[in-house]
């Protein structure tokens, strides 16, 4: 991994994000030794400031991060991994540490939509490598390429000649799902779609 000569000084806070849905999942801390075993074995290591002592992540509970990339802040006092998580993220259970206190006066909701995206891209793309019995995803990728394609055509065009917005809705919806298998099938990302938008946006 890159930044192996990273230098220290006493203990840096890191954040920890989920690499698909890119979830918050964490803040631990690390000085110089956490960091180097981490690097070398592409599992997360901690500094417990507690025990001070170093503890690699599932160590007890065999929920484990796996580190697929690492960032540092423009001060060179923080870093940001990402990471494939094993199970759930906080001791007491959650997927995530963190928890909504609330929000602030004349805040509207925030928009989770795309969240839900990643997080429906990633199940079916864990479906599709690992099939499961009774699941209809599963009967989509072993019906082959062209019939994926023949549900996302018929998809499309239920949505198209839906009646009402709550029938748009739930035929769009449908469409999303399809669309989402086929993209999987053909190895495809979200990501992907998106860089491609964002050049369109550009031009």
């Amino acid at each position: 991994m890159s930044g192996y000569d990273l230098k220290f000084e006493g203990i840096m806070p890191v954040v920890v994000q989920d690499f698909e849905t890119m979830e918050v999942l964490t803040l631990g801390y690390m000085n110089e030794e956490a960091y180097r075993k981490s690097i070398e074995t592409g599992l997360m290591h901690y500094y417990s400031r507690s025990k001070q002592r170093i503890r690699m992540k599932g160590e007890a509970s065999g929920n484990i991060q796996e580190i697929k990339d690492i960032m540092i802040d423009c001060d060179g006092d923080s870093l940001l991994f990402l990471v494939g998580q094993k199970g759930p993220a906080c001791h007491l259970g959650t997927k995530s540490c963190f928890r909504e206190l609330g929000k602030p006066a004349g805040r509207s909701d925030i928009d989770y939509s795309m969240e839900v995206l990643l997080e429906l891209e990633s199940l079916i793309d864990k479906t599709r490598k690992n099939p499961r019995q009774n699941s209809y995803t599963t009967e989509l990728f072993e019906s082959g390429e062209e019939n994926i394609k023949k549900k996302v055509g018929e998809e499309a065009v239920e949505a198209i000649l839906a009646q009402g917005r709550d029938r748009i809705i739930y035929e769009t919806a449908d469409l999303f799902y399809h669309l989402l298998v086929y993209l999987s099938f053909e190895q495809i990302k979200l990501s992907d779609i998106m860089n491609e938008l964002s050049k369109r946006r550009k031009k």
